[in-house]
């Protein structure tokens, strides 16, 4: 039985995800429209959503089996898996940090997606199976590159525990390497891919003929429909928070398991969160969305980054 006092902290950094995913998606969603010159929802228009939609009855299409009620609660719990293995708030492991590497939390993120694919070709929706099919090619193309992003974190940390990870690459040395940065910036890539972000998705597209993430879920509602838009909103919140908790700025995060340095962890930790957004949002209004036989050389880009940070590691340590 692990310890009250790594208990706490645990507890504190699946809260934060969970209340707080819904607010960085806010955040994104307010400030692209207003740079757009659009007014935009408003900045807690996502949590409106949420308790609007539990609050609706829950409709299923004539013959959904067991994957298509299955799915949103499979899809919802895999991001909190994640958040108990990486250092969201807190800097030393916590009571299941080493209950699965970096890997082991891509599988489970994979996880949710997989059954989301399999619940929107349940129902034989033409548009779910055009959303599936086109979701699982971003996830082929996306897979080699985070394989590759593993493999160079390992060789420079000697690990793939995202906690001895984050304390490996706390010296400037590591964070301001070649290696590092390009590795950074193709985690970025996937993660505008996997989350259905410009420039391979367009997630305020009504358009089904061109949607991907969006049009496996057109056959849910009410809370069903709202677990998935909440799992989304913590998935983005997850893979932001090992880019900047791990990857990109492994700092602020608290030492000990107090609440007053896990509140300052989640003041710093926040900020880092609207750098990140700032960063995707810079993207999304400079550019358009890719079409669909683009995307490959997009995340081909994202594979010559890893590709060349492995290299820069192997050959410039």
């Amino acid at each position: 039985m692990p310890s009250p006092d790594r208990l706490f902290p645990q507890l504190a950094q699946l809260l934060f995800i969970l209340l707080l995913s819904p607010l960085v998606k806010g955040f994104l969603d307010t400030v692209k429209a207003r740079l757009l010159l659009r007014r935009g929802p408003p900045l807690l228009q996502p949590y409106r959503d949420l308790l609007k939609l539990l609050r609706k009855e829950d409709l299923l299409p004539t013959g959904a089996s067991w994957v298509f009620r299955l799915a949103p609660y499979v899809y919802f719990a895999a991001p909190l898996v994640v958040t108990l293995l990486i250092p969201v708030l807190t800097n030393f492991p916590l009571a299941y940090a080493f209950a699965g590497d970096m890997l082991g939390g891509g599988f489970v993120l994979s996880l949710g997606g997989f059954f989301l694919v399999l619940a929107a070709l349940d129902p034989s929706s033409p548009f779910g199976g055009i959303g599936s099919s086109r979701s699982r090619l971003v996830s082929f193309l996306a897979e080699p590159v985070l394989i590759t992003v593993i493999f160079t974190v390992a060789l420079t940390a000697h690990a793939t525990i995202p906690y001895v990870v984050q304390r490996s690459l706390v010296s400037p040395a590591h964070l301001l390497s070649p290696a590092h940065l390009l590795v950074a910036l193709a985690l970025f890539l996937v993660i505008l891919a996997e989350t259905g972000r410009i420039p391979v998705d367009n997630p305020a597209s009504l358009h089904e003929l061109s949607m991907i993430d969006e049009a496996r879920l057109l056959e849910y509602s009410g809370p069903r429909l709202a677990l998935l838009r909440w799992g989304g909103a913590m998935k983005l919140t997850v893979l932001l928070t090992i880019l900047v908790n791990v990857l990109a700025t492994p700092w602020g995060l608290a030492a000990h398991a107090d609440p007053a340095g896990l509140l300052l962890a989640a003041v710093a930790v926040f900020a880092k969160y609207l750098l990140a957004v700032a960063v995707v949002i810079l993207v999304e209004v400079s550019g358009a969305k890719l079409r669909l036989f683009r995307v490959p050389e997009f995340l081909g880009a994202a594979f010559a980054a890893a590709l060349l940070a492995a290299l820069f590691q192997v050959f410039i340590p």
